[in-house]
């Protein structure tokens, strides 16, 4: 007992010495450091991009909460559509972090390039199919999903402006990606730091108005969120194409190259089925809520809100553990990629496994926080949260696997 408090003490005091390096980032050779070294370093930044990611949508949800429970259900079922974006995103993203981790593994920072560049191409392709199904069916996407008619009335605003500006959605997830699998986690997690800022700042002074701001209710929310994720893309454009990272971007990567574009749409097509599948067990569940009212709706989203807030950070270990695969599969080290996977399933695993006590235990206290308004929609809010956090260490070794 006393050896493994030992060996537990000595564990925390390294792992406190390598976080500012973490957060600072730097160059390293993942395939050949100490696991253990390599997934605390990647890890660290990838958790946090996931907190600064998830923050737009909590923070939209609580100031939003305090309009009605319309614009929150509006929100809702907004944020419940853009899933299916989220997931597409997700996917591409997972190809992405493979293929230019597997490049860098193998030194070929060229291959990286011309992955990267045509990566940026096919999330501009995607946007703009979004983009029109949004502006052109926005009212009877929510009429679909079950939004009543005032809830309609009030956040289909919100719906165009999420859905009009999806390409800073599907490049932010993207472009991180690039930053990921070249093993420069910290750069997406400042550029993430940026804009959740100016998301936090504008959100209230858009949505309540401030001096010579005119409230803008939920519409204020999405131009807020608009706003600070299309800053991010432009920081990480100028990071990539100014020279200034691992991956270096010139014209000549944006020229479309099919045989590259199928390759990362087949790898891709993995991973956005597995989240569509899941995002539309999520819609469906969505429906029924509807039937409910507009209170048990707000409840459950701000309930999934906070949920998402904490798996996120699971998803963030789940990317580590994906640039380790690859950048090992790359230097032909596939055993030193297997004993990656498991180390970061089982790191995962605990993390949410507290996280899922808490909310188990606390989940009206933590809720009464984020909506003092109606104890309906904490209460119904609260019964979501017990019960799906109790899946929460099978969502870890999912995730990761």
């Amino acid at each position: 007992m006393a050896n493994n408090t030992s060996s537990l003490g000595s564990d925390l005091r390294k792992m406190i010495k390598l976080f500012p390096t973490a957060i600072k980032g730097g160059d390293f050779d993942f395939t050949s450091i100490s696991l253990k070294k390599a997934i605390f370093l990647l890890s660290i930044p990838m958790i946090m991009e996931m907190f600064m990611e998830s923050l737009f949508a909590l923070c939209d949800a609580i100031y939003v909460s305090q309009i009605n429970a319309q614009a929150m259900a509006a929100v809702g079922f907004t944020e419940q559509m853009m899933i299916v974006i989220y997931s597409i995103a997700f996917g591409v993203a997972m190809a992405v972090t493979a293929l230019v981790s597997r490049r860098i593994g193998e030194k070929d920072v060229d291959g990286a390039n011309k992955a990267s560049g045509q990566s940026i191409l096919i999330g501009v392709g995607l946007a703009a199919v979004f983009t029109a199904i949004g502006l052109t069916w926005s009212e009877e996407l929510l009429e679909l999903i079950g939004a009543s008619p005032e809830a309609i009335a009030e956040g289909a605003i919100y719906t165009k402006w999420l859905f009009g500006g999806n390409i800073v959605i599907l490049l932010l997830f993207i472009l991180n990606a690039v930053f990921r699998g070249a093993g420069d986690a910290s750069m997406a997690m400042r550029v993430l730091i940026i804009s959740n800022g100016l998301n936090l700042i504008l959100d209230p002074f858009l949505i309540f108005g401030w001096g010579i701001i005119e409230p803008m209710g939920v519409e204020g929310a999405a131009i807020a969120t608009n706003i600070g994720r299309g800053t991010a893309v432009l920081v990480q454009l100028y990071i990539l194409f100014g020279g200034k990272s691992i991956i270096k971007l010139a014209g000549k990567y944006l020229r479309p190259n099919w045989a590259t574009i199928r390759h990362i749409l087949q790898v891709s097509a993995g991973g956005a089925g597995q989240f569509i599948v899941a995002s539309a067990s999520w819609i469906f569940l969505a429906s029924i809520m509807a039937r409910f009212g507009d209170n048990v709706v707000a409840g459950y989203w701000l309930a999934i809100r906070l949920l998402m807030f904490t798996i996120l950070p699971a998803w963030g270990m789940s990317n580590a553990a994906a640039t380790l695969v690859g950048q090992n599969l790359g230097a032909e080290k596939p055993e030193r990629a297997e004993k990656a996977v498991w180390k970061t399933a089982k790191y995962a695993a605990i993390f949410l496994g507290v996280v899922s006590v808490f909310y188990m235990v606390g989940a009206e206290f933590i809720l009464g926080f984020a909506d003092d308004t109606s104890p309906e929609i904490v209460q119904c809010g609260a019964a979501c949260l017990g019960i799906v956090s109790a899946g929460y260490i099978f969502y870890a070794y999912g995730m990761i696997m």
